[in-house]
């Protein structure tokens, strides 16, 4: 029994007994989880309900030694993978497909369902034709970057002489102010081929299945097409277990790795309302949360401790 309920302990508090703690400082701690159980709650919905939230600019402008790898996890970020036509006419078609086998499609929706396809395709090479000359600079800047991220010896003599250890950054930024205007379109041409796929439902199919998302495919094995559709609810679970008081030791810890995560991304922190500096004091209360155990004032942690005390006994601190 005792084995078994090891998880439980670990996830509620190791201490069999919360070391003495005045009702002041009990009080505090409950506000304490509380308000950052909130906080993790507002912002995942409002993440969850916003139709433009995505951690792609947060990973796309990062800095510090770890900025190369959170630049790594934006979807996408060359825009290579929405300039190939083939690719992306193979993601549209297969959606298109899907769309049909999700609401029953019978062949006149079939046919709308195609006619979408096509104006999609025909506004997509509009945005190539148009842009072409941007696009070409585009490419040469990201055959640039990635030839002097190959060279890793010049690499490194770069990096140690701080007038060209921004080189790189520099032909980054310039290429992506190139690519912003062209990607941004064709952005706007999924989204809208998304809306128009799903419309074509009637409202009996509406009614009997939810809108059909179009997902993109990765570009790694975790960017930000999956870290989108999982921040959100990862903070909605966060917030309510902090405010419930529901393992919180385990739960404040994944609340600190992640805030110290974006703590992380933005070294080092800048000042004003936009500094990373709030995540890093976060993070702080949340491993405070963590090592007290705080689910165990007010909250439902109480109640499953009091079964791990029952199976290992009373601590010495009881006595």
């Amino acid at each position: 029994m005792k084995l078994l309920l090891f998880p439980l302990r670990l996830a509620v508090g190791w201490g069999l007994s919360p070391r003495l703690l005045g009702l002041i400082g009990a009080t505090m701690l409950v506000l304490l989880r509380v308000s950052i159980g909130w906080h993790f709650y507002s912002e995942g919905v409002d993440k969850r309900d916003s139709a433009n939230w995505s951690a792609a600019p947060f990973f796309a402008n990062a800095k510090g030694p770890f900025a190369d790898e959170y630049r790594r996890i934006v979807w996408d970020a060359d825009g290579r993978l929405r300039l190939d036509r083939d690719a992306t006419m193979l993601s549209w078609a297969t959606f298109r497909e899907m769309v049909a086998t999700h609401y029953g499609f019978d062949e006149e929706q079939k046919r709308q369902a195609q006619a979408n396809y096509a104006k999609a395709v025909e506004q997509y090479d509009w945005v190539i034709e148009e842009n072409e000359a941007d696009i070409e600079e585009l490419e040469f800047g990201r055959d640039r970057v990635a030839s002097l991220d190959r060279d890793e010896r010049e690499k490194k003599i770069r990096d140690s002489v701080s007038s060209l250890g921004g080189q790189r950054d520099t032909i980054r930024r310039e290429w992506n102010q190139k690519a912003a205007p062209v990607l941004s379109q064709i952005d706007t041409i999924w989204k809208n081929y998304e809306i128009a796929q799903n419309a074509v439902a009637n409202r009996d199919q509406v009614e009997a299945r939810p809108p059909l998302r179009l997902i993109r495919p990765p570009t790694n094995r975790i960017d930000t097409s999956v870290i989108d559709g999982i921040v959100p609810y990862f903070d909605m679970a966060i917030g309510l277990c902090l405010l419930l008081g529901l393992f919180t030791p385990v739960v404040a810890l994944a609340a600190a790795g992640f805030l110290g995560s974006v703590f992380l991304g933005q070294y080092p922190p800048g000042t004003g309302p936009s500094s990373s500096n709030y995540q890093l004091i976060e993070c702080m209360a949340c491993l405070v949360l963590a090592g007290t155990g705080a689910g165990r004032f007010a909250g439902l942690d109480y109640f499953l401790h009091l079964i791990v005390r029952k199976v290992y006994g009373p601590s010495p601190e009881t006595y």
